[in-house]
């Protein structure tokens, strides 16, 4: 039987995957043909069976989500804007994706975790992965279209807020976050950033 926080954060988790996928959908829509449009596409339909993923780790952990208010995405929009370009549509997400693929594997290391939760983050782990390299590999792509600096400093924006979104998750949410993932024990300032974060 899950606890009121595991069930709050696997809520969470399936949450982000639900608004990254209308997101990443909508985002989709306004792309032309080509490899960008084609691998975005490919990853909004995965965000969306991340979240069916974890609705059913909910439902075989004999639970289900709980509805939230908000979602990460806001946050993060609010912190860093509405992406301009394709380029900052890419940066914003190999941004946001690293923190996501950071959190799952702090997550999976967490002692005593439940089969079916570990089975889902592991799962959806492979995934990310994937998301993280055709991201890289499409901003390398485009060093011929905007200066390479400018990509660099569109991250480094990124980056920033990211940091912002994550220290106000983490300050907002702390006892529920480190009674699921004790390594979430982290004091203030820049560990606290460090949740879930991969370089």
């Amino acid at each position: 039987m899950l606890s009121e926080n595991e069930r709050w954060l696997l809520s969470f988790y399936r949450q982000s995957e639900v608004s990254g996928s209308l997101l990443f959908g909508r985002l989709a829509l306004t792309l032309g043909p080509g490899r960008v449009q084609r691998d975005l596409t490919r990853h909004f339909a995965d965000e969306a069976q991340h979240a069916w993923y974890w609705t059913s780790c909910l439902e075989r952990l004999g639970s289900s989500p709980l509805k939230l208010p908000g979602c990460y995405q806001d946050r993060y929009l609010a912190a860093a804007g509405l992406p301009a370009s394709v380029m900052e549509v890419l940066a914003l997400t190999q941004v946001f994706e690293r923190r996501v693929i950071g959190q799952y594997a702090l997550h999976r290391r967490t002692p005593g975790l439940a089969p079916e939760v570990a089975e889902t983050l592991s799962r959806i782990m492979e995934d990310e992965a994937w998301h993280i390299a055709w991201i890289h590999d499409a901003l390398r792509d485009l060093a011929a279209e905007y200066d390479p600096a400018s990509i660099q400093a569109t991250l480094a924006r990124y980056a920033a807020a990211d940091d912002e979104v994550a220290r106000a998750v983490v300050a907002e949410h702390a006892d529920r976050l480190a009674a699921v993932v004790p390594a979430l024990r982290l004091a203030g300032g820049r560990d606290a950033v460090a949740l879930g974060k991969v370089s």
